[in-house]
């Protein structure tokens, strides 16, 4: 009988390890999952097909390779030859083009532009962004554009030069404050790189399930007579 208990065990921790590293970011609200295509980088690294995402993670798409970028009430289609670095409820365009579906309210911003959707309901927009140029498409729903002066000042205007492109509308807009990016925070170099890359993130998440499945699958011997 505990032969058969112990080979039920085993079965139930296989599929257990698989599952967990994805449960524990899944029910983060800060991370997400990013599928893509051979030639896709992570991190400045080579990206896995399916792999973990955690914010401040950039991701170039070359050409003619693709990725996208799933949580829950939300994705988020890159183009080829895109750049884009993950923030959790935002996603940083620095150069290409993206697809964005969301129902959580998913920003896009480029430089001192921000897009946003007007409501909660289902929203699907493009934005591109090449030369300076930036092009709004509300395929779905409403979408701001906001601008946001790089002047403390001037900041601190919260409708400062928002606009709204209604749903089948296009428009373009310049990047009248540059490209300034905000910095990585070491994501590309040094501490922070080990800690972005993916495969330390997967070695640590599958450690830490193994640990569990040691301590639920095969926890104490069984009690039996021999042992009271």
């Amino acid at each position: 009988m505990w032969d058969i208990l112990f080979k039920w065990r085993n079965f139930v921790c296989l599929p257990m390890m698989v599952v967990l590293p994805i449960s524990l970011f899944a029910d983060d609200t800060g991370a997400a999952i990013l599928r893509s295509n051979p030639g896709v980088l992570l991190n400045k690294s080579p990206a896995p097909g399916s792999s973990a995402l955690f914010p401040n993670d950039f991701v170039e798409t070359p050409r003619k390779a693709v990725a996208r970028i799933e949580a829950t009430g939300y994705s988020a289609d890159i183009n080829p030859e895109t750049m884009v670095r993950f923030e959790g409820d935002e996603l940083y365009l620095e150069h290409g083009s993206l697809s964005v579906n969301t129902s959580r309210g998913l920003r896009v911003r480029v430089g001192c532009l921000t897009v946003t959707p007007v409501n909660n309901d289902w929203t699907h927009y493009d934005v591109k962004d090449v030369d300076g140029k930036v092009e709004v498409s509300a395929l779905k729903s409403d979408v701001y554009i906001e601008s946001r002066s790089s002047k403390p000042e001037q900041a601190k205007q919260s409708d400062h030069g928002r606009s709204i492109v209604r749903e089948g509308e296009q428009k373009s807009r310049d990047e009248k404050c540059g490209k300034a990016a905000p910095e990585t925070s070491g994501a590309i170099a040094g501490k922070g790189a080990i800690l972005n890359s993916p495969y330390v993130k997967w070695s640590a998440v599958g450690i830490v399930g193994f640990l569990l499945c040691v301590g639920v699958c095969h926890g104490d011997d069984p009690i039996s007579p021999a042992h009271p």
